[in-house]
């Protein structure tokens, strides 16, 4: 596999840099008012690079066992990344089965933005970075800095907007569901997650993603995930690969479970904010944004710069 190939997206140093090995891909931001910006911005980035050339053989080194089911007494793990995957899915394994590969993409946003951190003064920062791993962020923000993102349906339908400011206690979005990157057990078209940090946005979003279904309906079509991935951490457990016409009694009890299965995530404070969609369908758990469908506005699940 080649290595870690890095290039800036807007053509100079100035905008986002992407970084991508293998499956991970990253694109990171770093704008503010400071006067020091330019500094700012190549320090953090030389500080992501270095930090994610190593991330995904430390992964693999570690994949047998990130795949395990998590519990206590599980193995011990080296890595800093495979360590933030464990910690976060930690909370949710008494009463759900989840390995730590559930929060692998926001472990990753987690550990590149404490690089990028790392490498700066404390009291000369830019006012927000962002490290955006194929829809799962992790977020700093200085006071003054705000963050938006727009949730759309795969087919350009938008469903609303969640914002994040410097006094919300959320530095983490994840979204899950059956359109993602990633398999699902549920029918959810997708789950957004707002949370202390990405890795546990990550977690909750999957469980919460794979809490929308209906068992045993026969427009719902599953597979073993081994058949559908072979190294699926899934294992034997089935997966959604199709969703046919529900009713919208049939939708909405299908959203009330996964509401339900947010609003628990809520009240043990794992996560602060969940946006909910099914076809047309939207719930909304913890504090209240716009979420109603609205045809006119460009699809995309996507930052809105706001510093």
């Amino acid at each position: 596999m080649a290595g870690a190939a890095a290039y800036y997206l807007d053509g100079s140093a100035d905008g986002r840099l992407h970084l991508q090995h293998g499956p991970i891909d990253l694109v990171i931001g770093v704008d503010g008012l400071a006067p020091h910006l330019a500094a700012q911005r190549r320090i953090a980035y030389e500080a992501a690079h270095a930090r994610f050339a190593t991330i995904l053989d430390e992964l693999v080194s570690e994949l047998p066992l990130l795949k395990q089911p998590a519990g206590k007494g599980g193995a011990v793990l080296a890595g800093s990344v495979a360590r933030r995957m464990l910690a976060a899915v930690m909370p949710f394994a008494d009463s759900h089965f989840i390995t730590p590969m559930a929060a692998v993409a926001g472990s990753v946003a987690d550990e590149i933005i404490a690089s990028m951190l790392g490498a700066l003064p404390t009291d000369d920062r830019p006012n927000r970075i962002y490290v955006n791993n194929g829809g799962d962020i992790a977020l700093h923000l200085d006071p003054g800095a705000q963050y938006q993102i727009r949730m759309a349906r795969e087919d350009g339908v938008a469903f609303g907007d969640f914002s994040i400011a410097y006094d919300d206690a959320s530095r983490g979005i994840a979204t899950s569901g059956r359109g993602g990157r990633s398999l699902s057990m549920g029918i959810a078209d997708s789950v957004t997650v707002l949370a202390a940090n990405a890795a546990a946005a990550d977690a909750a979003a999957t469980l919460i993603a794979n809490a929308i279904d209906l068992p045993d309906h026969p427009a719902v079509t599953r597979n073993r995930a081994i058949d559908v991935v072979d190294d699926s951490d899934l294992g034997e457990r089935l997966v959604v690969t199709g969703c046919g016409s529900l009713s919208p009694d049939e939708i909405a009890e299908a959203l009330d479970a996964g509401l339900a299965q947010a609003e628990n995530f809520i009240a043990q404070d794992l996560v602060h904010r969940a946006a909910l969609f099914l076809r047309n369908e939207g719930r909304l758990a913890g504090q209240r944004e716009q979420t109603k469908p609205s045809p006119e506005t460009p699809m995309s699940l996507e930052h809105r710069p706001h510093a």
